[in-house]
């Protein structure tokens, strides 16, 4: 049983064998003519040949853009850059072109990776620890640097901006880190970063870095704000000491002048004044040098009339010596008294006639 079924299958095998053999042959000359090439002759092979030689050296010519720099390859080597134009190089694959761009500003952030917080902690001046951010905005100066000097000049460019913000916040304290001196550590730290790029020869500049934060640690920056808030009331005490001490300065040093400008004006006075009596004494000892009597006569009377200015007068008539009766005349009681105001005369009778 088991050698019939065998010659069986053997006998339906080659019947389909011997059936699929003429489609098989057909197909055959149909793939032959399609791939059989035309037949130019030598002359069709040499144009042909030149066409294609044209054209592979025709491709060497490229054109860089202004906000592009050429870099030009010859089996894998930077050979040379190329400015801004038309120019040519060896086709592919002797020479191959690069056009990166180096007008376009990039940015890199420190303190994010791969959108992921990343904690940089600083030690300041002072020894003091702050955490800091900042964003660096950079770009490609000379391509081919950028593209064969460092291996990795994103990676280069990060590792590079942590090293110079930690070396300009470690040498300021951490009070000027935090208020008044932002901007010139920002300053700084660019021309540390671009130093250090400058000496890597990685073809790039930076244009700018910008400070984001620069906080204290969390653990510690409750305690960091109270100290904050000190200085602060500290600060304004002070500020109203110094506003109190030049208001009451020149008030008092305005006053102080007013007295000395006074007591000069009393000093003067009182030295012309003296110095006028003592020229009076000199005029009446000169008159009294030259007529003796007149002077002295005279003199008398000035002290007299001096002692005697605020005294009441009584004029005694020496006449009536021997009388009882004294005249007496009130002549300050009569200059005290208004005079009594005069009544007119009642008419004469027949002066109208």
């Amino acid at each position: 049983m088991a050698n019939i079924d065998a010659e069986s299958r053997g006998e339906n095998s080659g019947r389909r064998a011997g059936g699929a053999e003429p489609f098989e042959g057909l197909a055959r000359d149909q793939v032959s003519e399609m791939l059989r090439l035309p037949h130019f002759g030598p002359k069709g092979v040499l144009v042909a040949a030149g066409l294609l030689v044209f054209l592979w050296a025709a491709s060497g010519f490229y054109r860089v853009q202004p906000d592009e720099q050429g870099i030009v390859l010859r089996f894998g080597k930077w050979v040379s850059t190329q400015a801004s134009g038309i120019h040519y190089h060896w086709p592919y694959p002797i020479e191959t072109i690069l056009l990166p761009k180096t007008t376009q500003v990039n940015q890199l952030v420190l303190g994010t990776r791969d959108g992921r917080r990343e904690r940089s902690q600083i030690l300041t001046g002072d020894e003091n620890i702050v955490e800091a951010d900042c964003v660096v905005f950079w770009r490609i100066r000379d391509a081919g640097q950028y593209l064969f000097k460092v291996a990795d000049a994103e990676g280069t460019l990060r590792v590079a901006a942590e090293s110079a913000l930690r070396e300009v916040i470690g040498q300021n304290p951490i009070q000027a880190a935090l208020s008044d001196k932002r901007q010139q550590i920002a300053q700084q730290t660019e021309v540390v970063l671009q130093r250090l790029l400058d000496k890597y020869e990685a073809g790039i500049i930076i244009t700018q870095v910008q400070l984001l934060r620069i906080d204290p640690p969390s653990a510690v920056i409750d305690a960091f704000n109270d100290v904050q808030r000190a200085r602060a009331d500290q600060e304004r005490a002070r500020n109203e000491a110094e506003a109190y001490r030049n208001d009451i300065l020149p008030r008092a040093r305005g006053e102080a002048e007013h007295i000395v400008q006074e007591a000069e004006a009393y000093g003067e006075q009182v030295v012309d004044l003296a110095r006028g009596e003592a020229q009076s004494f000199l005029a009446v000892e000169a008159a009294y040098e030259r007529h003796k009597d007149v002077t002295m006569r005279r003199l008398y009377l000035e002290s007299v009339d001096e002692v005697l200015k605020h005294s009441g007068r009584v004029i005694v008539d020496m006449s009536a010596h021997g009388s009882s009766i004294v005249p007496y005349l009130p002549l300050a009681e009569a200059a005290s008294k208004p005079a009594p105001a005069a009544t007119p005369e009642p008419p004469v009778a027949g002066a109208a006639k």
